[in-house]
């Protein structure tokens, strides 16, 4: 992957991530450009390997590491060995950051911790992405996104009232972590084209979980009250929810005064400008139960294709609230490009979900697909550190 485009061309990232907060933080880093040297534990390879079925068809390939794994080499390097180590070494050599998501202090047993390679490599910039954080007394537990939805509040605020609290239905806390991970690792290259010095990003699940609590953390800060679980309705606004129609569910997001006031015009509902339970958004959120229980069977009058064309018309926020089917058929995600069709190394083609950032001058590319375990072994070990068979037999953890 030397002939690389992006804005981070030029960089190279040894990625000792596995899973995915640490993977999507990297994928993203190689999807703009940065060279990415993955290291696996050899024959195991990185845990989702085996996040296993599905098998992407006619691969020996789980679905789940082909989603985060993409413009990446891969290495198999054991790193409890002082072969591997030494290897480790020898590639932070060539490379401007290292990722890792391991436990906090692991590395450092390996002689691979920020603190012992800053001196050596002044110029390395150092993510760390861990359940939470490098300090504080929760530092040594083990991260799980179930675990961090929990403990950061999210889940007590998903799901019906009357029901159980509920987890997102996708790794939102593993996401989100990789995601401000790559945010301060550009941050960190910033700073080091002004100054010449490395540091270390130092990335907690439960802090960028806390950060992205929003309007609802700031709800709860107002008030010291702790917000409802409300189901699929905004604390703020109403009507901002999901209705039945005639034929399945929508969305209906009515986001100030003047929208509702053009929806009780178009759609029968004058009546209701004269009811102050309804004339102001404060009004219609303090009255939620009625609003909602008053337009439900307005809204049951029609199709959910009837009322998206009827509603777009007169320019008020809806959709329908699709199935993953419906979400790669729908002809804007395709226009958009979200989906990348990829030759993969077992000579399947396989697809993947694209990379949402768009840039102009700079956009992502990908020039490889997401490695089978050591694909690159002989390209990197070989052609870049000029290592021999024994030698890479031997960081491996293989006998000689």
């Amino acid at each position: 992957m030397t002939d690389r485009t992006g804005p981070l061309k030029g960089l190279r990232v040894l990625d000792l991530t596995r899973v995915l907060a640490g993977p999507t933080c990297t994928q993203m880093l190689g999807d703009l450009g940065a060279e990415v040297i993955k290291v696996e534990r050899p024959e195991a390879g990185d845990d989702t390997r085996g996040f296993a079925p599905p098998f992407w068809p006619e691969t020996k390939e789980s679905a789940y590491f082909l989603g985060v794994n993409r413009n990446k080499l891969s290495v198999t390097l054991d790193i409890a060995t002082p072969e591997g180590q030494a290897v480790v070494h020898r590639l932070l050599e060539h490379c401007d950051i290292l990722v890792e998501n391991f436990k906090v202090g692991a590395l450092a047993k390996y002689g691979l911790g920020w603190e012992q390679l800053r001196a050596k490599h002044p110029r390395l910039i150092y993510c760390s992405i861990t359940g939470f954080g490098q300090t504080g007394p929760y530092a040594p537990r083990p991260g799980y996104d179930a675990l961090i939805q929990a403990m950061g509040g999210v889940m007590s605020l998903t799901g019906d009232g009357g029901g159980s609290p509920q987890k997102v239905g996708v790794p939102v806390a593993d996401l989100f972590a990789g995601l401000y991970g790559c945010i301060g690792i550009l941050a960190a290259v910033n700073h080091r084209h002004a100054t010449g010095e490395g540091q270390q990003v130092d990335i907690g699940m439960l802090d960028t979980h806390v950060a992205w609590l929003a309007n609802q953390g700031m709800n709860f800060l107002a008030t010291k009250e702790n917000p409802p679980r409300l189901g699929n309705q905004h604390p703020n606004i109403s009507p901002y929810q999901e209705f039945p129609t005639q034929d399945g569910y929508i969305i209906l997001a009515i986001g100030n005064d003047p929208t509702f006031e053009r929806f009780c015009r178009s759609f029968g509902c004058e009546h209701l400008l004269a009811d102050e339970r309804f004339q102001t958004n404060a009004a219609r959120v303090g009255n939620r139960d009625l609003v909602t229980q008053t337009l439900t069977p307005v809204m049951k009058g029609r199709t959910t294709a009837e009322w998206v064309a009827a509603l777009e018309e007169k320019k008020i926020g809806c959709g329908p609230i699709n199935t993953l089917k419906e979400v790669f058929a729908d002809p804007h995600v395709q226009a958009r490009g979200m989906v990348l069709r990829l030759p993969h190394a077992s000579g399947a083609e396989i697809e993947v979900i694209a990379n949402p950032v768009k840039l102009s001058a700079t956009p992502a590319d990908y020039p490889a697909p997401p490695p089978v375990l050591g694909q690159h072994n002989d390209q990197v070990l070989k052609g870049m550190l000029g290592m021999d068979d024994a030698a890479i037999a031997a960081a491996q953890g293989k006998p000689s």
